[in-house]
């Protein structure tokens, strides 16, 4: 049985590997995002919010030089691996515009419970969120 030590130093080795061959290595660069249940809660009543066709967005103002995302989808929406892929589209389209985007805001993306999620791809996502930051004056 592998241990998470072992787990640890075979990560290791891959990238030392892949480092002496000249490949390589590209992480997901960290977003920061709204955690706590509080936080959510201040901005969902009182920032100003978008709906869309598939997701809504809220946004409020905080007093820092940098955005802050939050991304909620209902347990009763789907299970769990289809709520996550809805989170990295979400996460995706985002992160392809966050440069393109005013700073200095709470941004809370909440999935629509009455949309059906299986013609759900990327493009149609994207799509929608690009309208939302439009309407809402986000794009500088």
């Amino acid at each position: 049985m592998l241990t998470r030590a072992t787990y640890k130093n075979m990560w290791s080795l891959f990238l030392i590997n892949k480092i002496k061959m000249g490949g390589k290595v590209i992480f997901m660069k960290k977003i920061d995002t709204l955690k706590k249940n509080y936080e959510f809660k201040n901005v969902l009543n009182k920032g100003k919010f978008y709906k869309g066709k598939y997701v809504t967005i809220y946004i409020q103002k905080n007093n820092k030089e940098k955005n802050i995302i939050g991304i909620a989808v209902s347990k009763k929406i789907a299970k769990a691996n289809k709520r996550n892929r809805l989170k990295r589209l979400i996460r995706e389209s985002y992160r392809l515009q966050k440069e393109n985007l005013l700073k200095g805001f709470n941004i809370v993306f909440i999935w629509n419970k009455g949309t059906q999620i299986k013609d759900v791809n990327y493009s149609v996502v994207s799509e929608d969120i690009i309208s939302l930051l439009k309407r809402a004056r986000m794009f500088k």
